[in-house]
């Protein structure tokens, strides 16, 4: 009697103690273990038990469970698999979501996630690769967007409200991101303090949002030498990203133009503002110092928040490097899309941020004009101190 394939695996599935090698090498079988999944596993055991505590939901997902909705309702169809009777226990999305902010707000490894939800260890593999591509594709056009010259208007306008720092449409830093050392890599990826590493570069608003990030750089490179080498200088100095035009600054008829804030790290250009050297500075430099470093906490603040919030960024990301940038941008899109919908007051946290300042050296001076833009606002600061505005 000749079966054919389908009459094979049909007769398979009778049985639990028989496992067929398919034509790609994967077994047939599912282990012991996995069998009881909808018995025993995480999902199935913990999530309707979440949603009736909504304190546990916040602290298991690091969000309300109306912002898990909103975003599996984004990629629902994205995390849809195609089902048959062959498989006698399919993930649906809401699980697949499940086990994806789980590996990102623990750090805990696909190992760890297989035995308490009961997969097997590539499956939350390709789960967690799925899921943060779905996050990231179908979230940053809304809370992400390119910025525009009006939307960047209104950042400045936020940034003199809340920090007193006028024309400013974001502040600069990078952050090292743990990873395994990625193949054939060398030691472009193994930075200064002595781990691989990549770098998540970060624009952030004054409400501590990511308005643009650039994420890959190696961990070699300084900061100021990821931003030389980054998409994100290169948008700029084409005019991909249009800087609102020059104005006056407040209370005053100096004119002005927008710029960035950055430290010591980064080169001094039109657009971005970095602090003055140490060495022999007066009270008006000093001034102008302070202002920016207060300024400048926002992208601090803002790592601070990712990191104690999604603990992925805390421990080394043990997934191939493509994998790993997809991690990272999923994670700071996450949490735009938390702050935006549930406001920034919860989310705060007290968290010790480590930096580091590396000069970033050049040949040749700084440009005049980005030198006479520096001493402008530090005019204009020197005239109307904090206590005036």
């Amino acid at each position: 009697m000749n079966l054919c394939r389908e009459d094979l695996l049909a007769i398979l599935i009778a049985s639990d103690n028989v496992s067929l090698k398919l034509k790609h090498g994967r077994s047939t079988d599912v282990h012991e273990i996995n069998r009881s999944r909808q018995k025993v596993g995480e999902y199935h055991t913990l999530f309707s038990q979440l949603t009736a505590h909504p304190e546990k939901f916040f602290e298991y997902f690091r969000m309300q469970e109306l912002t898990f909705k909103y975003i599996l309702n984004l990629i629902e169809n994205r995390l849809k698999k195609q089902w048959c009777n062959f498989h006698q226990q399919r993930i649906l999305p809401e699980e697949r979501l499940m086990v994806t902010l789980r590996y990102l707000s623990t750090g805990l490894s696909f190992r760890a996630l297989a035995f308490s939800f009961r997969m097997g260890k590539s499956t939350v593999a390709g789960i967690v690769k799925e899921t943060v591509e779905a996050i990231w594709d179908e979230l940053y056009p809304i809370h992400m967007p390119m910025p525009t010259s009006e939307s960047l208007k209104k950042i400045a306008e936020k940034f003199y409200e809340i920090w007193s720092f006028p024309n400013v449409i974001g502040c600069l830093d990078g952050k090292h991101i743990r990873l395994n050392c990625p193949a054939n890599s060398g030691s472009m990826f193994y930075n200064y303090k002595q781990y691989f590493s990549l770098v998540l570069q970060a624009l952030v608003d004054a409400d501590y949002k990511y308005i643009i990030i650039d994420v890959g750089g190696y961990g070699k490179q300084s900061d100021g030498g990821t931003y030389l080498a980054s998409h994100l200088l290169h948008f700029i100095e084409n005019k991909f990203i249009k800087f609102p035009e020059p104005t006056f600054l407040p209370h005053s008829r100096i004119e002005a133009p927008y710029v960035i804030l950055a430290d010591e790290a980064y080169p001094l250009l039109p657009y971005l503002m970095k602090p003055y050297k140490p060495e022999g500075l007066t009270e008006r430099k000093r001034r102008f110092n302070d202002r920016l470093s207060r300024a400048r906490k926002t992208v601090e603040c803002a790592f601070g928040i990712t990191y104690s919030k999604w603990r992925i960024l805390s421990k080394s990301i043990e997934t191939s490097l493509d994998l790993a940038d997809k991690i990272v941008k999923c994670v700071c899109v996450l949490h735009n899309t938390v702050i935006e919908r549930e406001g920034l007051e919860r989310h705060l946290t007290d968290v010790h941020i480590g930096g580091h300042n590396v000069s970033w050296e050049r040949r040749g001076r700084p440009a005049t004009q980005a030198e006479n833009i520096r001493d402008t606002l530090s005019q204009y600061f020197e005239k109307y101190p904090l206590s005036y505005v």
